[in-house]
């Protein structure tokens, strides 16, 4: 699950994206808020839900929505209501709104980008590229982070084929290379860089990004070595191939006086002014 924020008009819809389903799921709150412009939108919610709950059947929204984590106010991750675009739609039109039209026109839009992207991969490629210009980011840099996207790739389809297969266990395998490689969890890192829903690795520096290559394509080959199955064998190839780039960072922070891990960050000027102030 993939966490983030899409913007309609100056309003903020929090979105999570599914990469196993390819779908997105967005804060149910958060369009309601739009919507109805209620200074209580949890409890507009909560009273729409309940007509809609007398009313379910296989024809409504109801149904269809799922609980899942996303950024709350007071900056923890808490469950909250969320619905794919489809079923977004069905509640946009439970609510009479001047904004409810807009509000599906942007949905659809979203949506037909995601369909573009999956009948063309370059697409997807392009605005990921796209975005990254926008952070700031050399060629150069552009570069190592697709080639290790690609090697994020290859490891995680080793574990879907090798019964890794819910989405904590993905995460705690990864937290574990990257404790090992780095010396703090991703959770601490991201810290570091005061970042919160942000991507980590879209605000390494090019080391980072290499030595993160390099536990990951370590610990898929130790894996492959070992015939690693299941969660335990998994952990244990994990920590393994974190190694073998902590010993290489070692190295290189001797011969080089640098260190590898660092709080830089392409937060826009104005978000590194408010964590600082925030600090």
């Amino acid at each position: 699950m993939k966490n983030d924020i899409k913007l309609f008009e100056q309003s903020k819809i929090r979105s999570v994206y599914d990469e196993e389903k390819d779908i997105w799921y967005f804060s149910v709150i958060d369009v309601i808020a739009i919507l109805s412009e209620s200074n209580e939108p949890k409890r507009y919610w909560s009273d729409l839900k309940r007509k809609l709950n007398k009313e379910a059947n296989s024809d409504q929204p109801y149904e269809k929505i799922v609980r899942l984590k996303m950024l709350a106010s007071d900056g923890k991750m808490r469950e909250t209501d969320a619905a794919d675009a489809e079923t977004m739609l069905r509640i946009v039109q439970s609510v009479p709104s001047p904004k409810a039209e807009p509000i599906k026109q942007w949905l659809a839009r979203v949506g037909y980008e995601r369909m573009k992207e999956t009948v063309d991969p370059a697409m997807s490629i392009d605005r990921a590229r796209e975005n990254w210009q926008k952070l700031g980011h050399s060629e150069k840099w552009i570069q190592q982070r697709m080639m290790g996207q690609e090697t994020r790739n290859k490891l995680t389809d080793y574990w879907k084929d090798h019964e890794i297969t819910k989405d904590e266990e993905y995460a705690i395998l990864t937290n574990i290379i990257h404790q090992e490689w780095s010396g703090l969890s991703v959770k601490e890192h991201k810290q570091l860089k005061g970042l919160k829903l942000q991507n980590l690795r879209d605000h390494m520096s090019e080391a980072e990004l290499i030595f993160t290559a390099l536990a990951e394509l370590s610990t898929r080959q130790v894996a492959e070595n070992m015939g690693a199955t299941g969660m335990a064998e998994n952990k244990k190839a994990a920590r393994r191939g974190g190694n073998v780039a902590r010993v290489a960072k070692e190295k290189y922070e001797e011969e080089t006086g640098k260190s590898v891990v660092t709080d830089e960050n392409y937060l826009p000027k104005k978000d590194k002014k408010t964590e600082i102030e925030k600090k």
